[in-house]
């Protein structure tokens, strides 16, 4: 067969955009960041409280495709002491981040990992469930699973955080799938004990099942815990980029979870990403010679049974 085609022909389309959205801003909107906002995302109490002093406004919207606001910069960066200066001059616990992800201050203190200031900002009104925006957002919960942050998961939860809450339209991920994704065992393991649903429904672009994420990032152990769920190994991609789980495994060169895969009853001749190859196909154009054998000779084999 030749392979060259394949190789040449394969779309780049990991990072791509989802159509319509106009989502980069200029490079002067990059650089409108307030001295307030800069402040704080450097944890410079004695600044921040000088500049508040002087009349700046704690609640500068972000600018920018990655623009924080001062309360979500303190919060990503893990600066208890300016989060609780903030919040006393009237910042607002709720407001969304920037074009990329929208994030609260509540969901990038979950994704940074400080649960000190996850108790602040709950203990101030943060809202728990606020909705994931559609490109790249994430809920709290979303975002601590996502990064592996199982106490703060655990917090979250007992806070009343939707562990089924819908994912982003693009790229977006249930808790569940974001552990998986992630390749965090012990939160896929924490989520499945308190009955994260195994099967959730992918988002419409590049969304990705649990078990298709655990398979594209080659967890093993994860993609055994999944199946043992209840797993559907078939399930089909997201409707632009999307991959099963065997395509994913195979176009990552994961042979082992590929075998596992096929023992599951995994279809060696399902199509899927936006070329619509065999996960053959897909091994074939990242090298993966050795998958692609497999593939080529158990596709023979369910053609004979």
């Amino acid at each position: 067969m030749d392979t060259s085609a394949i190789r040449d022909s394969e779309p780049d389309t990991r990072a791509a955009p989802p159509p319509g959205d106009a989502l980069a801003e200029d490079a002067e909107a990059e650089s409108n960041t307030t001295e307030l906002q800069l402040a704080a995302a450097e944890g410079d109490l004695g600044r921040v409280s000088a500049l508040l002093s002087g009349g700046a406004n704690p609640n500068d919207p972000a600018s920018g495709y990655y623009g924080k606001t001062a309360l979500q910069a303190a919060s990503l960066a893990g600066h208890a002491p300016v989060v609780r200066r903030l919040l006393a001059a009237g910042a607002a616990v709720n407001a969304p981040g920037g074009n990329n992800g929208g994030r609260t201050a509540l969901a990038m203190a979950a994704e940074g990992g400080h649960l000190e200031i996850v108790e602040i900002l709950l203990r101030s009104g943060a809202d728990v469930n606020r909705p994931a925006s559609r490109y790249v957002g994430r809920t709290a919960l979303q975002a601590a699973a996502q990064e592996g942050r199982r106490e703060i998961v655990a917090r979250l939860l007992d806070e009343g955080a939707d562990m089924e809450a819908p994912p982003a339209r693009y790229m977006g991920r249930t808790a569940l799938q974001a552990a998986a994704a992630g390749q965090h065992v012990g939160v896929v393991e924490f989520l499945l004990a308190r009955g994260a649903r195994v099967n959730t429904p992918l988002t419409r672009y590049k969304g990705l099942t649990a078990l298709q994420g655990a398979a594209e990032g080659g967890s093993l152990e994860i993609v055994e815990k999944l199946l043992a769920a209840g797993a559907r190994v078939n399930a089909e991609g997201s409707y632009y980029g999307g991959l099963t789980a065997l395509y994913a495994a195979a176009e990552a060169g994961h042979l082992k979870i590929v075998e596992r895969l096929l023992a599951a009853g995994a279809d060696a001749d399902q199509s899927a990403g936006n070329k619509h190859w065999t996960p053959s196909q897909a091994a074939i154009s990242r090298g993966h010679t050795k998958v692609a054998e497999l593939l080529d000779a158990e596709f023979a084999a369910q053609l004979q049974g």
